[in-house]
């Protein structure tokens, strides 16, 4: 009786201790995904909320649901499509609840003046513009756009990451550089004219 009474604790010593081996394997290999590409997540908030602060706070909730999850992740390879898709959702969730929120407030909202074509002429006015212009596509064209033209990506990368065919990658990039170029081209005739 004394025999099994001291093999249990001992049995019980080491499942702990493989728990606790395996808990810290997961977390090093989190964290070495994690340093690959701990920074998209943030870019790509920032993509669709063009606001740092609200893209910092929605990285770091991806993040935090990525570690919590990613024990049950299967394929590890995939992490960063996976960070991907976590984030963005997130983003997009965040940029419509702020939009309710706007719509709540309307009445109490300040109209913004518009910048005078003399304003435009700086190139820092330019980048304002490329901004505003990025901002009002739609989340699905300006997150295709961001990792297209902007990250660098290639189409082929740009599906996989977002588990969509290359061909509505395609499609969704095209119409993005083509409303991008119909706002930009008002912009440019203007400095043009002068």
């Amino acid at each position: 009786m004394q025999e099994l009474v001291l093999i249990q604790p001992i049995r019980a010593v080491e499942t702990e201790w493989a728990r606790e081996a395996a808990t810290a394997a997961t977390r090093r290999e989190f964290e070495e995904r994690l340093a690959e590409c701990g920074r998209l997540a943030f870019r790509i908030a920032r993509g669709v909320l063009r606001n740092t602060a609200d893209a910092e706070d929605v990285a770091q909730e991806a993040l935090l649901r990525a570690y919590r999850r990613f024990d049950r992740l299967r394929d590890r390879q995939r992490f960063r499509c996976w960070l991907v898709r976590i984030t963005f959702r997130l983003a997009l969730d965040r940029a419509r609840s702020a939009k309710r929120r706007e719509q709540r407030e309307t009445l109490w909202a300040q109209p913004v003046p518009r910048p005078t074509t003399e304003d435009l002429a700086a190139s820092s006015e330019f980048q304002s513009h490329l901004a505003s212009a990025i901002d009002e596509l739609s989340p699905k064209l300006r997150l295709v756009l961001l990792l297209a033209a902007m990250e660098g990506h290639t189409t082929d990368e740009v599906a996989a990451l977002l588990g969509l065919p290359i061909g509505t990658v395609k499609s969704r990039l095209f119409f993005a550089r083509k409303q991008l170029a119909e706002k930009l081209r008002c912009h440019v005739k203007n400095i043009k004219t002068r």
